[in-house]
């Protein structure tokens, strides 16, 4: 039975989503994520005025007559979120977890999808495939793809992005929108990512938290990996660790940006200290101004 808790959780992501949505970006999903391309529809007679471009001549020889194929746009789209629920992610000093946030993320996308009546599916990973829900329309399937987020018991796992990567282009074979959503700790994963975006459309959401980019100089801290469970004592109080610290978080990000860069994977940054609506409504107008 899903606890009253988490029941309250889903609903209360339900109502904030749905209200941010309809606020902030209700049109702008459709006209960035509109249907990928023509799709097949009939083969008809010719008649004056047809580009002589779309004539079929096979069946114009088979029967004699001019026929010309018939395509129309494809509306239907198909959405994807990849969430990275390995160790490092159950960490939050400000308002919420990373996973609660990337559950939150998606959840104001997977609304958006619905109400533009496009399906949704969702894969769970950390260094091995978790939970995988194939591609549905409704409500009801929204919520249940909420509820599997937030009610997914942390194992004490590291990170395999090239695996869930893999996977996905095994199971997904229409071209799809994925979210890869994910702290990216790991960072082999540069290949699996070029080919999977060749025929996808992949977006990197990266989930950060304050901690992760700057520390507080507030003296002794004891650091423990989640992933390795190594324990580690740091003295905050030195400002040459902390500007270390810093410079080397910075680094690291900006070397994922400009790798995601080079293989044409667009990218939005959330943190759990700062609303992310903003930062996906300015995502939503760079796409529309390229596309």
């Amino acid at each position: 039975m899903i606890p009253q808790e988490l029941i309250k959780k889903i609903r209360q992501i339900q109502i904030y989503t749905s209200r941010a949505v309809d606020a902030s970006f209700a049109g702008q999903y459709e006209s960035v994520f509109k249907g990928r391309g023509m799709q097949f529809d009939e083969v008809r007679e010719y008649t004056p005025g047809d580009d002589i471009r779309t004539i079929d001549w096979n069946v114009t020889a088979r029967t004699g007559r001019p026929y010309i194929k018939r395509y129309v746009e494809e509306r239907e789209m198909t959405v994807l979120f990849a969430v990275d629920l390995s160790a490092s992610s159950d960490f939050g000093t400000v308002n919420k977890a990373k996973n609660e946030l990337a559950a939150e993320f998606c959840a104001v996308l997977a609304f958006a999808a619905a109400k533009n009546n496009d399906k949704v599916g969702l894969l769970i990973f950390t260094d091995q495939i978790e939970l995988y829900i194939p591609p549905k329309k409704g409500i009801s399937h929204m919520l249940r793809l909420v509820r599997e987020l937030l009610y997914f018991k942390m194992p004490k796992r590291k990170t395999n992005i090239g695996e869930a990567l893999d996977y996905l282009g095994k199971v997904i074979r229409k071209k799809a929108t994925m979210f890869l959503v994910s702290d990216f700790i790991e960072a082999d994963f540069k290949r699996p990512l070029s080919l999977l975006n060749k025929r996808h459309d992949v977006i990197a959401v990266t989930v950060r938290d304050k901690a992760e980019i700057s520390l507080p100089g507030i003296g002794l801290i004891e650091f423990a990996d989640a992933e390795t469970g190594e324990i580690i004592l740091i003295d905050t109080s030195s400002r040459k660790l902390r500007n270390q610290y810093s410079n080397t978080a910075a680094m690291r990000f900006d070397e994922l940006k400009n790798m995601l860069r080079t293989i044409n994977v667009d990218c939005i940054s959330i943190s759990t200290d700062k609303p992310y609506i903003q930062d996906l409504v300015r995502f939503f107008h760079m796409r529309h101004k390229r596309y």
